[in-house]
């Protein structure tokens, strides 16, 4: 390889976006090519299927392409999405598809593969340095940032160079501050699909020779993706035999949630078409006080539904941020769910949420030594940034008036790759 510009990479948990610095205090987002391609957003997702000439046997892409080849077969592959939400997890060690194990750096090595052949030669040369993005807390219970950093590091090794990692709200800031033309201290709102993230920087004038400072990071492990669980939780888990019972040894018992646990989460539910788990469903069944919802479950996970069924629940989620109601509309695996959705039943079901991603809010002030009033500027991005109820928050902490939008989806790369440019990288990285 040549050397080329310096990389930022947001390797995100439903998209990942790339950026290339231009060295003069510029970048451009990679746009991926061909029929699949979805501009410079690459989803963060893998498909499998068995072939010989593949890795191991199995043959893989990613991307929107992953999700085409799903598409067209189904029954026949194995459909990956979330997989960052694993990274910290120590109790994550591997994941069996088609009789072969899989760690996270194996998804995360194969999927970046896809992502450089998926660029159209605009990653073919060496980068300088590269940038990645990070979650301020990673996402799951007791989460180990030790582990995620040396599974990123084995995710990353076959670039070949030094590897930089940078809070993701920091990158989003950085992209912010070239649109100021006056010193403010900004307060960034990074609602990704794991994690919501919260960085607090001070920007100087243009042309100062330090133009960012950060002065305090914080975040939780609840975002996009846990919103979506509140809606399958009361909407579709009923249906597949939550709260529901079953006989054993003359005892009448609740079914175990860990299934339905399982079932909600996008970076497990691929793994659940297994034949020890399906064979625990049918015994469940064949006990069960009512069979019929767990021979749904049963049908799904058997007809490879998780996807379909992933994206009609982040539908009804994105019409809601535009409407007063929604419906949820599924068909699949021989299963129909329709559901009229009110956004006033949707906030109270996250409401939970919200006063935990409130509180990391007032734990990033408290770090910066600050109340509300001291903050200038407010940049939402992200794409639950676009919830109503989240806007509604910080529009009663901050004031309309002092919040800004924007770049949802590429704000983070577009900053990870301008901090590539600074000549003092020690400011910035974690």
């Amino acid at each position: 390889m040549t050397s080329a510009t310096a990389l930022g990479i947001d390797f995100g948990t439903t998209n990942t976006v790339v950026a290339r610095g231009d060295g003069a205090g510029g970048s451009d987002l990679v746009d991926f090519v061909g029929a699949e391609a979805t501009g410079a957003v690459f989803r963060s997702a893998l498909c499998f299927w068995e072939e010989e000439r593949g890795w191991n046997g199995v043959a893989h892409d990613a991307g929107p392409w992953a999700v085409s080849e799903y598409l067209q077969s189904p029954l026949d592959s194995r459909f990956v999405q979330s997989f960052k939400t694993v990274a910290a997890s120590p109790l994550f060690e591997r994941a069996q598809i088609f009789g072969r194990n899989f760690r996270f750096e194996d998804f995360g090595r194969l999927f970046l593969q896809k992502l450089v052949t998926h660029a159209g030669g605009a990653l073919d040369s060496r980068p300088s340095r590269i940038i990645v993005g990070r979650p301020v807390v990673y996402a799951g219970a007791r989460p180990d940032p030790e582990l995620a950093r040396s599974r990123y590091d084995a995710m990353f090794a076959e670039f070949g160079v030094d590897l930089h990692y940078v809070y993701e709200p920091l990158g989003a800031a950085f992209s912010y501050a070239a649109r100021l033309s006056e010193p403010a201290t900004v307060l960034v709102a990074d609602f990704g699909g794991g994690t919501t993230d919260f960085s607090i920087v001070r920007v100087a004038e243009p042309g100062a020779a330090t133009r960012c400072v950060p002065l305090a990071s914080a975040g939780v492990g609840i975002a996009g993706d846990r919103f979506d669980r509140r809606i399958m939780d009361r909407l579709v888990l009923p249906l597949l035999g939550k709260g529901s019972s079953y006989r054993s040894f003359g005892k009448e018992l609740e079914i175990p949630g860990g299934y339905f646990a399982d079932f909600a989460d996008w970076s497990r539910l691929a793994l659940m078409r297994n034949r020890r788990t399906l064979e625990e469903l049918r015994k469940l069944e064949r006990s069960a006080i009512d069979p019929e919802p767990i021979g749904r479950m049963i049908a799904l996970i058997e007809h490879e539904q998780g996807f379909p069924l992933y994206d009609a629940v982040g539908r009804v989620k994105r019409a809601l941020s535009q409407a007063e109601e929604a419906e949820l509309l599924f068909s699949g695996g021989g299963i129909e769910i329709k559901a009229l959705v009110r956004r006033a039943d949707f906030e109270s079901w996250i409401a939970e949420d919200l006063r935990a991603i409130e509180q990391a809010l007032d734990t990033a002030l408290e770090r910066a030594g600050m109340g509300p009033a001291g903050i200038d500027r407010v940049f939402l991005t992200g794409g639950s940034s676009l919830i109503p109820a989240i806007r509604a928050l910080f529009d009663r902490r901050f004031g309309a008036e002092r919040i800004a939008t924007g770049g949802e989806l590429t704000s983070i790369a577009h900053g990870l790759a301008l901090i590539a440019d600074e000549p003092d990288l020690r400011a910035w990285t974690v």
